[in-house]
C-alpha cells in the first residue's frame, strides 16, 4: 500500500500520462493525489481509466489554473469527507489496517494567501480523531534549509506554517532521496531549489505506521517531484532517479567545455 502525490501541472499532457503509467506499473500506489491538474473532470476521468483505478474525487480548476484529483484503486477503499479548491479529504479503509484519514493538500500559491492554508490545516484537524496524514504541495517551507539558491525564504512564512502544524498536531515527515521537490533555472546562475511538497502526520498515524517512508521520486517533466509515501516497509522497491546538473561543475574547466559542446 502506498500514496503517490504530484503537482503534475497538467494531468492530461501525454508525457505526464506516460509518467503516471510508469509509476503505477512500478510502485502500484493505492492512492494518487494530483494537484494543478488544469483539466476538466472528463479529462481526469479518462486518465483514471487509463491507470485502472475505480475511486475518484475531482475538484475542477477555476479558470486556467488549479484543479485537484484523488484516485484510489478499489471503490470501497476511500470515503469522501470534505473537499475545497485546496484539499480533498477521505477516510481510508483497508482490509489489513484500522481506518485512517488521508488528505491531499494544495497550498495557496500566492504568499499573501498562505494563511488560508494554515487555517485549513487547523480546521481539518478538528474534523476527526482518526489517525491522519496530509500530503501534497504545501507551497511552504519548514526551515531555511528547505531552500537553496535565490533570496532567503521569509521568516514570517516559515514561522506561520510551523505554528499551524503545532496547532493541528502535525509533524513533518523526513524525505528520503533528493531533499528538494521544486526547482527553477536548472544549470544557470539563478538555479533555485525548494522543498515545497511534503507529508504531514499525526502521532496516532505514526503509531499505526511506525516505519512509514516518504520518497522523492524525481524523474518527471513537471518542475515538482512526485512523492511516494510508503506506510509499510517495502524492501523490493527500486527508486526512480535522473541526472542532476550541479552548478558547481561549471567551475571545472573540463566540465565547462563539455557543457558548451552540449
Amino acid at each position: 500500500m502506498s500514496v503517490l502525490s504530484w503537482n503534475c501541472r497538467g494531468v492530461g499532457l501525454p508525457w505526464n500520462v506516460r509518467f503516471l503509467k510508469d509509476v503505477v506499473r512500478q510502485e502500484k500506489p493505492v492512492f494518487i493525489f494530483l494537484c494543478e491538474t488544469i483539466g476538466r473532470k472528463d479529462r481526469v476521468e479518462w486518465v483514471r481509466r487509463q491507470l485502472g483505478y475505480e475511486g475518484m474525487v475531482v475538484v475542477e480548476p477555476q479558470g486556467r489554473s488549479g484543479g485537484l484529483a484523488l484516485l484510489w484503486k478499489e471503490t470501497d477503499q476511500g470515503n469522501l469527507l470534505s473537499y475545497s479548491q485546496n484539499h480533498i479529504d477521505i477516510e481510508v479503509r483497508m482490509e489489513d489496517t484500522a481506518a485512517w484519514r488521508l488528505t491531499g493538500v494544495y497550498g495557496e500559491p500566492v504568499r499573501a494567501n498562505r494563511k488560508k492554508t494554515w487555517d485549513l490545516l487547523r480546521h481539518l484537524a478538528r474534523d476527526s480523531n482518526l489517525p491522519w496524514v496530509a500530503i501534497g504541495d504545501m507551497n511552504n517551507t519548514c526551515s531555511h534549509n528547505d531552500k537553496k539558491g535565490g533570496n532567503p525564504y521569509p521568516n514570517s512564512l516559515i514561522e506561520g506554517f510551523n505554528e499551524a502544524l503545532i496547532d493541528a498536531g502535525l509533524m513533518d515527515m523526513n524525505l528520503t532521496g533528493h531533499q528538494f521537490t521544486w526547482e527553477r533555472g536548472r544549470g544557470t546562475e539563478n538555479w533555485m531549489e525548494v522543498r515545497l511538497d511534503r507529508a504531514l502526520m499525526t502521532d496516532t498515524w505514526l503509531t499505526m505506521f511506525p516505519v512509514a517512508t516518504l520518497y522523492n521520486l524525481e524523474g518527471s517533466e513537471s518542475d515538482h517531484s512526485p512523492l511516494l509515501l510508503v506506510p509499510k516497509r517495502n524492501e523490493n522497491r527500486k527508486a526512480y532517479s535522473r541526472f542532476r546538473f550541479e552548478n558547481a561543475w561549471l567551475s571545472e574547466p573540463m566540465c565547462l567545455q563539455l557543457a558548451y559542446q552540449l
